[in-house]
Order: C-alpha cells, then sequence, then structure tokens
C-alpha cells in the first residue's frame, strides 16, 4: 500500500517560525553626543563638587558686597583682632581693615581678572594655533617660532616687566597674563587643526568652494572644540594664581582689593596675624581647586576614550 504524506499547513509552519522581536524606538535612537557629554560630566561626583564651589564663590563675589556694603580699605576694628570677634568675624589685618569685607571684593577682583585673561589667552592661542595648523608651510614655521618664543620667556618676568612700565592697573595685570600665557593653548589648536585638516568633510568643502574662513572657524573649529574647552576652564585657574602671585609681589592694582593683595600685605605679620594670610589663601586654594575638577570632568566627558572606561 502506498502511504500518503501530508504536508503541514501555512499555518502550522508560520507558527513553528520564531517571531523576530521589532526594534524599539528607544533602542535604534542615537544619543547627541552633547546629551551624552552632558550626563557623563553630571555622573561625575569630582565635577559637580568642583562646579559647586565655584558657584558658591561667584555668588558671594558678586551679591556680597550688596548683602555686606563696606570699604574693604576703611579701618574698623584694632589692628591684629583674631578671628570670631564681635566687631570682625573672620578678624582684622595689621591696619584694622576687616578680612571678611576684604575677602569679599577681593574675590570680584581676583575672579575677574582670572576669567578675562584666561579668555584673552584663550583667544590668542586659538587664533594663531588655527593658522599655523591649518595653512601649515612657512605660515606655520613662523607662528611657530613666535610661540617658541614666548614659551622659553620667563612668563611671570615678563609680565612684571609689563606691568611696572604701564603702570599697575586691573587692565595691565590681565593683559600681562594673558600675553604670557597663550602658548600652550595655541600648540594645542594646531595639533588638532592638522589633524582635521585632511579629512574628507574638509576637503568636501574646499570642494564645492568654501572659503578658508568658514572652514577654519565653523568647519575645523567646532570639531577641535571639546580639548580646547578643557585647556580654557584650566587657564583660569592658571591665571587665578599668576595675579595672585603678581599681586603678592606688589605689582597689583593697589587701589582694588585682591586676595593676593591680602596675602602680599600681610605676609610680614604671618605669625602674629595668620588669618590675615590663611583665609585669602584658602579662597584661591578652593577656587583653583575647584577650576580644576571641573576641567577633569569635562575631559572625561568630552573625550570618547576616557568616556568609554
Amino acid at each position: 500500500m502506498s502511504k500518503v504524506i501530508t504536508m503541514p499547513s501555512a499555518t502550522a509552519a508560520s507558527s513553528k517560525v520564531p517571531k523576530i522581536p521589532k526594534a524599539s524606538a528607544a533602542a535604534v535612537r542615537v544619543e547627541h553626543p552633547g546629551t551624552e557629554a552632558m550626563r557623563m560630566f553630571l555622573r561625575n561626583p569630582a565635577a559637580i563638587a568642583g562646579m559647586v564651589m565655584l558657584v558658591l564663590m561667584l555668588a558671594v563675589a558678586i551679591a556680597g558686597p550688596w548683602l555686606y556694603p563696606a570699604d574693604p580699605f576703611e579701618i574698623r576694628t584694632a589692628p591684629l583682632t583674631p578671628p570670631f570677634s564681635e566687631d570682625a568675624w573672620l578678624g582684622s589685618d595689621y591696619l584694622g581693615r576687616d578680612v571678611l569685607t576684604a575677602l569679599i571684593y577681593g574675590g570680584r577682583a581676583t575672579l575677574l581678572v582670572g576669567a578675562v585673561a584666561a579668555l584673552l589667552s584663550v583667544v590668542i592661542g586659538i587664533t594663531l594655533g588655527a593658522f599655523a595648523g591649518y595653512y601649515g608651510g612657512k605660515v606655520d614655521a613662523a607662528l611657530m617660532k613666535l610661540t617658541e618664543f614666548f614659551q622659553v620667556l620667563p612668563a611671570l618676568l615678563f609680565a612684571m616687566v609689563v606691568v611696572t612700565l604701564f603702570s599697575p592697573t586691573l587692565v595691565t595685570v590681565t593683559l600681562a597674563i594673558g600675553i604670557v600665557s597663550w602658548t600652550g593653548t595655541a600648540r594645542l589648536t594646531r595639533a588638532e587643526f592638522m589633524k582635521y585638516r585632511g579629512l574628507e568633510f574638509v576637503r568636501a568643502e574646499r570642494a564645492i568652494g568654501a572659503r578658508d574662513a568658514r572652514i577654519i572657524w565653523k568647519v575645523i573649529l567646532p570639531n577641535a572644540l571639546p580639548p580646547l574647552v578643557v585647556s580654557a576652564t584650566l587657564a583660569i585657574g592658571a591665571a587665578i594664581l599668576f595675579e595672585a602671585g603678581l599681586s603678592f609681589l606688589g605689582l597689583g592694582d593697589p587701589n582694588q582689593m585682591s586676595w593676593g593683595l591680602m596675602i602680599g600685605s600681610s605676609r610680614q605679620y604671618v605669625l602674629s596675624c595668620w588669618w590675615a594670610v590663611a583665609f585669602p589663601g584658602a579662597a584661591i586654594f578652593i577656587t583653583v581647586l575647584a577650576v580644576s575638577l571641573i576641567g577633569d570632568g569635562l575631559n572625561d566627558a568630552l573625550n570618547p576614550k576616557l568616556r568609554e572606561r
């Protein structure tokens, strides 16, 4: 007898085929690099701590004079009054000036000089580094010779000469710091531009007739920004230390209270009036530490290699 072979129905066959789940919209959605960097930054406890400390310093420097109006150069109490006194919460210096008042008003000058000087150095460094890295050849050689000249020049000595020649004011101190602090940013920018100038998207811009200015500032620079942002953040801390050093040496603006001026004017009384040096020194330390923590957090968030760890 012949056997009858029955074929499985299409419905039964289809029921045995495993179903492939459809990819959800969340699984295929690509996260924006800026959003991912912000998420990584907010997950960094050290960076958040640095941000909180810096915001507190800025809040005290900006709102302090309105909440605590006084003249930082006014003699308020007896000289060398210790801290936690009724007339002076943080004590007084060798002249009887209130340390708390000087600390609040001095933060405005110190932070302002640090931020503006860092911005000036970043602008100079990015401009020269961009031209050197993009054009190469003789332009690169000339600009790198200029960079090497400023790099081997004693920065503090050169800044002292500039401030001495053009009177010690906040403007001259800021310009002096900015002029001598741009070399590192220039070299970093040059390296980034040399890395990007030969890539396909840059060559495509040249092929469609884009001008050099557009390619430099609107095509290459946005892609080279992450390490430059980190460098700019760390430059603020370096500028604050530089300004404090000049003021400590007596080359700051004598008409503007600053943390460095507080330390420099009381350095001869450090044993008998330690609080007049310790409190502004602690303010400088906390501010520079906060900026450094923020810079490290930005480096971890913006660097793809470190982001994968």
